[in-house]
């Protein structure tokens, strides 16, 4: 049973986040959004708040509060998860004159976005499509694994098992890397490499990230064949891919 507060976590802080993503690694997205100058603020009444700031030919997303000319508010956690799913409007409270560009580039973003997202195997045979399903994938399975150990009920209990540290998570040959940050059991997911991590999650290439986060291979084949290696404090580890295991709910 998915947690409302956690789905829309997830949906802001994961899914929503690979935006910023999208518009470096899609050509088309790159040329919607150039000369746009237009920051939105998403708020969710006792939920997650972050804007998307479209500026300088690039988008960067950014959690909690800041200067916005398009200001959405939604009324509660499952107020924001109907709109994600479509079933749902935002509340405009600010930037009345802002609306055309939600209403036309920003849904062509995040149909973009859901295209990659949910891949089948046809669109997996092109390796352009592959390589941007693999980053904005894993990027979304990790941010996401991160909500479910700080509010789902029994994520929070896997989180409070994962010893304080750092976990980097990367992929060779040309894939993403993701740091994992461990206090207390609250983790905390930021883009790029650690240089000394407690522990360490290393998929060989794109191709077998690709497999594993689509649920084509198990992992545990990966690591018998060496193209899935974990080092350093395995118990970190054993504990986050628990928490991995949450996602497919959620996603």
């Amino acid at each position: 049973m998915t947690d409302q507060l956690t789905k829309a976590n997830i949906n802001l802080y994961a899914v929503l986040r690979n935006l910023e993503d999208l518009c470096e690694l899609d050509n088309e997205m790159k040329e919607l959004i150039k000369g746009k100058n237009i920051s939105i603020q998403f708020s969710v009444k006792n939920g997650p708040k972050a804007f998307l700031s479209f500026k300088d030919d690039k988008c960067v997303f950014t959690r909690g509060k800041g200067k916005c000319n398009l200001k959405l508010y939604f009324k509660s956690p499952e107020h924001f998860n109907a709109m994600i799913d479509g079933n749902a409007n935002p509340i405009p409270t600010k930037g009345f004159t802002k609306i055309k560009f939600l209403t036309n580039e920003f849904v062509t973003l995040t149909n973009k976005l859901s295209y990659y997202l949910k891949p089948t195997e046809e669109l997996l045979e092109d390796n352009s499509y592959m390589k941007i399903n693999t980053i904005l994938s894993s990027y979304a399975a990790f941010f996401a694994l991160c909500e479910i150990g700080n509010t789902d009920r029994i994520g929070k209990l896997n989180a409070s098992r994962i010893p304080n540290g750092v976990i980097g998570v990367s992929v060779l040959n040309g894939g993403p890397s993701i740091k994992i940050s461990v206090k207390n059991g609250h983790l905390e997911a930021q883009k790029g490499p650690v240089s000394s991590p407690r522990s360490s999650m290393i998929f060989a290439d794109i191709e077998t990230a690709n497999a594993v986060l689509n649920g084509n291979i198990d992992s545990y084949t990966c690591i018998a064949t060496g193209r899935l290696q974990m080092k350093g404090f395995i118990p970190m580890l054993d504990n986050l891919n628990k928490l991995l295991g949450q996602v497919p709910s959620y996603l």
